[in-house]
């Protein structure tokens, strides 16, 4: 990560290109986030923690930067300023950065040969440490069995919670030699609450003991021997006890290190050689190494600055050097969050000359007492003296003001800095909270501290720390907080305040970036990197950015799009107070022209109101149109044009003779078969035209639509509870059924996923959905608001003990109100951070039916599911609704899109190249002039089945091409190529069609939203593509089509000139030239041709990736 920081540094300071940076990764993968590792567990893609996707290096000028992975630098010869790899390059340099990390470290007992050999050892890392821990606990004798995590650091908990997660663990325990974990950053009443929050979840800690030897059997691990001569049976061990910095390589080049590990560096960050430098784990400054991101990034910073910023045509400028970095830490470590900042142990250093110690405890912690207490002049504590009692330690609820003297004066800031102390301290072990700050003894100044539960804070105390500002408020003022409410968008924050610490970025930078251009967060992140390092900074970077954005007059519209001048919320409460029921009813009555087609963003979030409102069909002629591609057709539209079919398995729960009929159909129709996370089976590859066949065979043997395709309910996941385990407490198999037959087919802003766990051993993984429910010994916990992806949220336990009967009722008024009030394509969990009040409002209107809604939210539950109807069925049963998803409406042909390729034993279509260049299709470049093309006959009226209502279209096939031919209500008839030249995808006929303020129309590819007017082919949100439009015209029932030859038009749309094929993909990825793609015998470039754009489409263009 480091090494990554390095380089996207270099490439933006050099601007003079006065460098070429040449890099080799020891692994296969490109840069990854190693911060996010246990989040590998969940996706299993390394692709996701990806720093910078492949797009990005592709981009890159390969005269400036090259990167090579999968290839280790075996040697450093300093004298020759050269470097030799593993495959035998090479590489001479002017200047080389060692930046080769850390690698975990083993105990005494465990020799790296032995590590090796045993089955069962294994450290916390890397991918491939992941990779090996997931591999082995597939294995039968691992299944069930116990995994121990030796260390209690920061690494150790993540280990814990990774094993803890995978189904194949029944038991997690961590073996930590101190009293308490993350002992490093926490003081021991903080380690407590910590430790006390790990044993709820199920995990066991052992404490104040360590592992003596590890015992096995024929070379498999079968258990421990302690330092107190226990005996643990385990079938895994992850070493998580600290990290060593790899300076292998430098000892071998006879560069200084350092005996216990590190590759000694000065102030500038060089080494003992000439224009050798190391940054990073594997640096030692001062004696010290840093296992943490953000001192690896300062030092990044610091390099590249010296590199570019020193001598520029601007003149000089002073190199930067090394000061002691910033450890302040912020982590979610076992479901718990932590912080810690500042001198976090001052308070514990005898260093500070400790003469005398007090402590003195206030009155248990109100908000009034504590209110009272900051608004009045300061009183004299009343002080005991320091004993060793357990009544020294501050209580439930107590606020503690420990006082640490060492007999300076204060007179001046410095001494006040460096004199005496006092902390204050608060402890709620109930919500498993606990925060200690540490003050000057006057309280005009913050040194650290410490927070458990609650960090809400950290960003602002953090900064009070580094600009040892005086403080502008009592300190026990940062105890309780302001009592404000609503998100924190930081305006109390001075713009050098630092709000990503892994990449440095401050308020300032966020707001001179929108005063810049910026106006979006993705184009923020790409800018400044905020987010994607740990990503803890998001929720107040998205804040600040929205204020910032709403300071330099760019409102932040909530507005639905621009042709509804509303939040969906709103649009929500006309269309169910009015009773309006079709998408041209409502943009007459809330629309801001009212003869509007609409566009790709307020047509599904329209249909989806329409359908959670009334649950009417979303196939019947007056929807369909406003669907998106997957709801359109009932199935998940994937990246060649074709689509996976997911059918319902209620609770996971299905019986062989319907796994048999899933096994059959997917052989009958040559499907790739693949289990998905939600405990059901995907099958891929399903050519829209066998679509109703498919379900068909699928409904004759029992089975319904699994919704996968919609902003619906998808699964929700259970264990086995009581049906089998011996652990079960709760029927969550029964309970997880009862709840997705329930809400099944019901439409919401985004999708919902479900989880019943039956016991707290929480194998459902409840806590991570959208509703959850946990059993205890009296009835159901009921988790809301969690969520997987991209920004994961763990669930708030909404309320606890609930008797089964009552559950349901609690769930429909939950997800009923969330249809009612959350945005357009917004989660449960985002629903309730941005909600007015949070959990505890949503508490008072669910539970306490504040607001007098609940029977209200209840009934239209009701409703809604007695409406249900399967929408497979529906179709396989309507002759007329199957002739819609033929391929060509004009031929049975059927015409592959993408090569298919075999993978694993199935077929799957070839990838996608990496890079694709620009593609820029217009009339001119078809040989063939226009006044000599002919109008032929393609279609009838009735294969389009027009309405009066909404949009339709269709795909015809000419010769070897491909088009689509669209109706648009009043404005007649309209076609265009096929293909969307982004992708290279055969789609444009499933887009929406939709139009701008100004009633241009346009057609939206369904894969990544490229909009191409449908009466100039120009792309309206992308420059770099453009199609072809042709002219339409009615005959009688028959639709005719100006065209030139077949031949003529095959040599520039044809498909076999596009389609993806997987030797051009490779040729692409190794950045090789003369890729055949498509555009072959275009003949010569012109205007608006298709070998325009900057780039041939004849050529795949540079080599931008060494591999």
């Amino acid at each position: 990560m480091v090494g990554i920081a390095f380089i996207e540094k270099m490439l933006t300071l050099d601007e003079t290109k006065r460098y070429r940076l040449v890099t080799c990764g020891e692994e296969s993968h490109l840069a990854y986030n190693r911060v996010a590792l246990t989040d590998y567990f969940q996706h299993r893609s390394v692709e996701k923690l990806y720093l910078n996707q492949v797009e990005w290096y592709t981009q890159q000028d390969p005269e400036h930067f090259l990167f090579h992975t999968g290839e280790r630098v075996t040697s450093l010869d300093t004298a020759a300023h050269s470097v030799t790899t593993s495959k035998g390059r090479n590489i001479s340099y002017d200047y080389c950065v060692l930046a080769t990390g850390s690698e975990s470290t083993l105990p005494p007992y465990v020799s790296p040969v032995r590590a090796e050999r045993a089955q069962g050892i294994f450290v916390y890392r890397n991918i491939s440490d992941l990779d090996k821990i997931l591999s082995y606990s597939e294995q039968e004798h691992v299944r069930g069995g116990r995994a121990v995590v030796v260390g209690g650091g920061l690494i150790g908990l993540e280990a814990a919670k990774a094993v803890f997660d995978l189904e194949t663990i029944s038991e997690v325990v961590i073996i930590n030699r101190q009293n308490f974990p993350l002992s490093r950053q926490l003081d021991g009443e903080g380690g407590e609450i910590v430790l006390r929050r790990i044993e709820a979840m199920g995990v066991r800690v052992l404490t104040r003991t360590s592992v003596k030897d590890i015992i096995t059997s024929d070379g498999v691990l079968t258990g421990l021997s302690l330092s107190d001569d226990r005996y643990l049976k385990a079938e895994i061990i992850i070493h998580a006890i600290g990290i060593t910095p790899r300076d292998d390589l430098a000892r071998q080049a006879g560069l200084k290190c350092v005996e216990k590990g590190g590759i000694v560096i000065n102030d500038l960050l060089q080494t003992s050689a000439q224009d050798v430098y190391a940054i990073g784990e594997c640096a030692s400054w001062k004696d010290n190494t840093y296992g943490l991101i953000a001192p690896g990034v300062e030092m990044a910073d610091i390099l590249s600055f010296n590199f570019t910023q020193v001598e520029t045509g601007l003149g000089g400028f002073k190199p930067r050097v090394m000061n002691m970095p910033d450890l302040s830490t912020k982590l979610k470590l076992m479901g718990v969050d932590v912080a810690s900042f500042g001198d976090y142990f001052a308070d514990k250093r005898s260093a500070r000359g400790v003469l005398t110690s007090k402590v003195a405890v206030a009155e248990p912690l109100t908000r009034d007492k504590v209110q009272k207490a900051i608004d009045a002049k300061p009183t004299a504590w009343q002080i005991s003296p320091l004993g060793s009692t357990p009544s020294n330690r501050a209580k439930e609820g107590e606020v503690a003001i420990n006082t640490v003297t060492t007999g300076m004066k204060h007179g001046s800031r410095r001494a006040a800095l460096d004199g005496p102390i006092e902390c204050l301290t608060y402890r709620d072990p109930f919500s498993y909270v606990y925060k200690k700050y540490i003050f000057t003894a006057d309280g005009k100044y913050l040194l650290g501290g410490m927070m458990v539960g609650d960090t809400s804070d950290y960003v602002k105390l953090v900064s009070l720390v580094k600009k040892k500002k005086e403080l502008e408020e009592p300190p026990s003022k940062f105890i309780i907080g302001s009592g404000s409410k609503g998100p924190d968008d930081g305006a109390d924050l001075d713009d050098d305040t630092q709000i990503c610490s892994c990449h440095n970025v401050t308020k300032g930078c966020i707001s001179e970036s929108v005063k810049a251009g910026v106006t979006t967060l993705s184009d923020l992140k790409a800018k400044t990197k905020i987010g994607t390092g740990c990503g803890g900074c998001v929720p107040l970077a998205t804040n600040i950015f929205k204020a910032e954005m709403k300071k330099a007059g760019h409102a932040v519209s909530n507005h639905l799009c621009p042709h509804f001048a509303m939040a969906r919320q709103e649009l929500f409460s006309i269309v169910k107070i009015r009773k309006l029921k079709t998408f041209p009813e409502i943009m007459e009555a809330a629309g801001v022209k009212k003869d509007s087609l609409g566009c790709e963003i307020c047509k599904p979030a329209i249909g989806s109101i329409l359908s959670s409102l009334y649950n009417e069909l979303v196939i019947s002629p007056v929807h369909h149109a406003n669907q998106d591609t997957n709801d359109k057709y009932l199935a998940n539209i994937q990246r060649n044009g074709t689509f996976s079919v997911v059918p319902r398995v209620a609770g996971g729960e299905i019986t062989p003779d319907k796994l048999i009929v899933l096994g059959q159909v997917a052989n009958k129709y040559n499907l790739y078969t693949k289990i998905t996370g939600g405990q059901r089976i995907d099958l891929f590859g399903a050519n829209k035209q066998d679509l109703p066949d498919i379900w068909e065979e699928l409904v004759a043997a029992g089975f319904e639509s699994g919704h996968a395709y919609g902003k619906a309910l998808r699964t929700v996941k259970s264990c086995v509870g009581t049906t089998w385990c011996r652990y079960g407490i709760g029927d969550s198999v029964g309970m997880a059924i009862h709840l997705e037959e329930r809400y099944k087919g019901i439409r919401s802003p985004h999708k919902i996923k479900g989880g019943v766990s039956g016991c707290v051993r929480e194998c459902a993984e409840a806590q991570s959905k959208d509703f959850g429910l946990i059993a205890t010994d009296k009835g159901w916990n009921i988790f809301l608001a969690g969520n997987g992806g991209s920004n994961p949220r763990h669930a708030t336990l909404f309320a606890k003990d609930v008797p089964p009967s009552k559950v349901v009722r609690i769930l429909d008024r939950f997800l009923m109100y969330y249809i009612h009030t959350a945005d357009k394509l917004m989660r449960t969990a985002r629903w309730v951070e941005q909600f007015n009040g949070g959990i505890e409002r949503l508490k008072a209107i669910l539970l306490d039916d504040e607001l007098g809604v609940c029977a209200d939210l209840e009934r239209e539950m009701g409703e809604l599911i007695g409406s249900y109807a399967d929408e497979w069925k529906a179709v396989v049963n309507d002759p007329a609704r199957r002739r819609q998803f033929r391929q060509f409406v004009n031929t049975d042909e059927r015409r592959p899109q993408t090569e298919v390729i075999t993978e694993r034993g199935q077929e799957r279509p070839a990838d996608w190249p990496k890079q694709l260049p620009p593609a820029k299709l217009g009339e001119s470049v078809i040989v063939t002039p226009k006044a000599e093309w002919e109008w032929r006959k393609l279609a009838t009226v009735n294969d389009l089945m027009p309405t009066d209502d909404a949009t339709t279209s269709a795909a015809v096939k000419y010769g070897d091409s491909q088009l689509a031919i669209f109706h648009v209500p009043r404005r007649g008839y309209f076609a265009t190529q096929q293909m969307c030249p982004h992708k290279r995808a055969f789609v444009l006929d499933h887009g929406i069609v939709g139009d701008d303020l100004d009633g241009n129309l346009y057609v939206s590819c369904p894969l990544h939203k490229r909009n191409f007017r449908l009466t100039d082919g120009k792309c309206l949100n992308d420059e770099d593509f453009s199609i072809i439009p042709f002219d339409v015209k009615q005959e009688g029932d028959n639709l005719l089509v100006l065209l030139p030859d077949s031949g003529n038009l095959d040599e520039v749309i044809g498909t076999s000139k596009w389609m993806i094929k997987q030797a051009a993909a490779e040729v692409s990825s190794r950045g090789g030239e003369g890729i055949e793609i498509a555009g072959v015998g275009m003949g010569p470039p012109q205007s608006g041709s298709a070998c325009t754009g900057g780039q041939s489409l004849c050529s795949g263009g540079n080599a931008s990736l060494d591999w």
